[in-house]
């Protein structure tokens, strides 16, 4: 059925983030310094170190909220075979969850019951719409 376990490191999510003019002006003179090469690889170091820090936290979150940890991926294949089977799935990932392109919204209202996803949830816009509220 769906699959699990890593995330794919060459797909990343864009994000903003607001750093005051002295933070700011560190992280350059950090990366003129030759200590990172550019503000994006000290922001990616510092979350990992960060993220790296809390890890027993987040491992234990993960297993108390029974979150898929990596990715998951949901085919039209897997989706039919619920389907067929009576069955229902609750997308549950800290990572990267995906329903593939070829799934018609129909499907995917009919087999997927919730949507809970901390990091990135990869669907067509009709499969998004059409499971709406049931994205958390």
């Amino acid at each position: 059925m769906a699959s699990g376990g890593s995330v794919e490191p060459e797909r990343t999510e864009k994000i903003t983030v607001n750093i005051g003019p002295v933070d700011l002006g560190r992280i350059d003179l950090l990366v003129q310094e030759g200590f990172f090469t550019t503000r994006t690889d000290f922001i990616r170091t510092a979350v990992r170190n960060q993220l790296a820090a809390s890890a027993s936290a987040i491992d234990s979150t993960v297993a108390r909220r029974t979150l898929v940890l990596g990715s998951q991926h949901f085919s039209r294949r897997d989706l039919e075979a619920m389907r067929d089977a009576g069955e229902r799935v609750h997308i549950r990932v800290l990572g990267l969850a995906t329903v593939a392109d070829d799934v018609p919204p129909d499907l995917a209202a009919a087999t997927i019951a919730s949507v809970e996803v901390l990091g990135a949830f990869r669907a067509s816009r009709a499969v998004k719409a059409a499971l709406g509220p049931r994205i958390v």
